[in-house]
């Protein structure tokens, strides 16, 4: 029976799974896989300059194509030990991430080696599976369940360990056939009827949809159910494209983190039917100054945990997002929706006010540019294909529901983990998931920082990535806390940061500055018709910071100073 090194094994996995990119950092634990890539081909290796910047890169290529994302922790101790940010993120996102991370020889474990660490116990409370191989013949099984284990359910990262001498060992070539997923299928029809008893007698009824439509992918499904019964659709927090921006039913992103006219529907609504979301604390803070008290809660989720863990229900149902929404549907049909009809138009009068103030905070002229104009300036510049990742900060946060975004998915934000530093290198990874796209990262100039380097991924690997530096020259959200609640009192507040534009030209990017109205966005189409890796560095005023909290008792979001 042939024989190959354990190395070329892990790459036929791969290959036979239908993995075409993989993300990593060259390390001396696994050479043998990374040898059978050069030599068969079939894989695209984009190797970035940090491992966590890899694990971002992975993370987002998977929530883009619905398939694993595959980072090669390819040094054993450091390296993989760089992959606990990446993961924790992939981890509190959902997002499923396979770490194949290089591990020291078996017949060194236990013996203070260089580089030695305890990899497994250090990942056990940040993803759903860490562990050891440690029969080379096992290698195969081993990459493929745990391809199939971030997949399933609710999906999240796995993180195999594979010490160094398996790579090398001669084992039976693996036939393990294409990667096979579980799927979780509708509703009951008994519960699917509740659900239709429960829009019967509503007044007020909201649709909060969350990441698991996404995954499920049923964001069109989710807006024909959302047009058949004329009910307004609430985004959860960093799943602000569930519905094309401007539809005429959708609210945009609710909570602490969005609008008011979002955040008075779910406050205001008697049913909300949540669907793939969790109501957790970043859309809800926990409180029901976001979600009504006596609203009746119909939640739907994949993962039961989730189900009424943070707000009562009264219909709670395990069952995929997508699969749930086309049961809705198929059994609304003769559901009469009259009696919605005026807290729709109330709805839609207030989101038609929101807008226009919004393009009046958007024609603001003041210099230095404030946030929210220079947010107006990349909203007009958008094409309806592009794809836009987000940092966490100040001016990050504030364009949450900012965009103007038309398809699913195309929005990638850090979501409940709040890194900073994650923008630039999932930005990264979202281009090389869909290279006919437009991908622009907009970050802080603090965030930026972190991972600066990958611009240099970007130019070798040819990703033709924007990142927007939106630079206040701070810390931004910290700083406005330190205004709000402690009496201006600044330590560590503020930062000082190198022109952006020309460290992108000395890379050997193209390098933009912005200063003045109108420049971001003529600097923004000139880049986006370049289609090569660019900076756009933005100066924006110090002093226009936010607390992030939305008012929903006035009728005015201003930033403080």
């Amino acid at each position: 029976m042939k024989t190959i090194s354990g190395g070329e094994a892990a790459y036929r996995v791969l290959k036979d799974a239908g993995v075409t990119t993989v993300f990593g950092l060259l390390g001396g634990s696994m050479l043998e896989l990374f040898d059978a890539m050069y030599v068969n081909g079939g894989i695209n290796y984009i190797g970035a300059r940090d491992e966590r910047a890899a694990g971002h890169m992975a993370d987002a290529y998977a929530r883009m194509n619905g398939v694993p994302g595959i980072v090669l922790g390819a040094q054993a101790g450091p390296g993989v030990v760089n992959l606990v940010t990446a993961v924790t993120e992939a981890y509190l996102a959902y997002s499923p991430l396979v770490v194949i991370a290089g591990a020291i020889s078996r017949s060194d474990l236990g013996k203070d080696t260089f580089q030695e660490v305890d990899q497994v116990a250090l990942f056990h409370p940040i993803c759903k599976r860490s562990i050891l191989v440690s029969d080379a013949e096992r290698l195969p099984a081993m990459l493929m369940d745990a391809m199939r284990l971030a997949m399933s359910g609710r999906r999240g990262p796995v993180v195999l360990h594979v010490p160094r001498d398996l790579f090398a060992a001669q084992i039976t070539q693996p036939n393990l056939g294409a990667l096979s997923i579980p799927r979780m299928g509708a509703p009951e029809r008994t519960d699917t009827n509740r659900i239709i008893e429960f829009l019967a007698s509503a007044k007020r009824p909201v649709i909060v949809a969350g990441g698991g439509l996404k995954w499920s992918g049923g964001t069109t499904r989710l807006q024909s159910l959302s047009e058949y019964l004329q009910i307004p659709v609430v985004a959860s927090t960093g799943h602000a494209d569930v519905m094309p921006h401007g539809h005429p039913l959708y609210a945009g992103q609710g909570g602490p983190r969005g609008n008011r006219v979002a955040s008075g529907l779910t406050r205001d609504a008697d049913l909300i039917l949540a669907i793939g979301a969790r109501l957790a604390f970043n859309s809800t803070f926990h409180s029901h100054d976001y979600i009504s008290a006596q609203a009746k809660i119909i939640q739907i989720d994949v993962e039961a945990s989730a189900i009424g863990r943070y707000f009562p229900v009264a219909l709670g149902i395990q069952a995929d997002a997508r699969a749930s929404v086309e049961a809705i549907y198929n059994a609304a049909r003769k559901l009469d929706t009259a009696s919605w009809q005026a807290w729709r138009n109330d709805f839609q009068n207030d989101y038609a006010n929101l807008l226009e103030e919004r393009a009046l905070e958007a024609s603001d002229n003041s210099v230095p540019l404030r946030p929210r104009r220079a947010l107006g300036e990349i909203r007009a510049a958008l094409p309806e294909d592009v794809v836009v990742t987000l940092d966490t900060g100040n001016a990050c946060l504030q364009a949450a529901d900012r965009l103007a975004l038309y398809q699913s998915p195309s929005l990638i934000t850090p979501l409940d983990f709040g890194l900073v530093g994650f923008g630039y290198a999932a930005a990264l990874g979202a281009q090389a998931a869909v290279p006919h796209r437009p991908v622009i990262s907009i970050m802080g100039d603090g965030g930026f920082g972190f991972t600066m380097a990958e611009l240099t991924t970007a130019i070798r690997h040819n990703l033709p990535v924007i990142a927007i530096v939106l630079d206040n020259g701070s810390w931004g959200a910290e700083k406005a806390y330190q205004q709000a609640f402690f009496a201006g009192r600044l330590l560590g507040a503020d930062i000082n940061s190198p022109p952006y534009d020309e460290y992108a030209r000395i890379c050997g990017a193209k390098g933009y500055r912005a200063e003045k109205p109108g420049e971001l966005q003529a600097a923004l189409t000139e880049a986006l018709a370049e289609r090569v890796p660019a900076i756009i560095h933005v100066k924006i005023d110090p002093a226009a910071l936010s607390t992030l909290r939305n008012d929903l008792f006035t009728n005015t979001e201003e930033d403080t100073q």
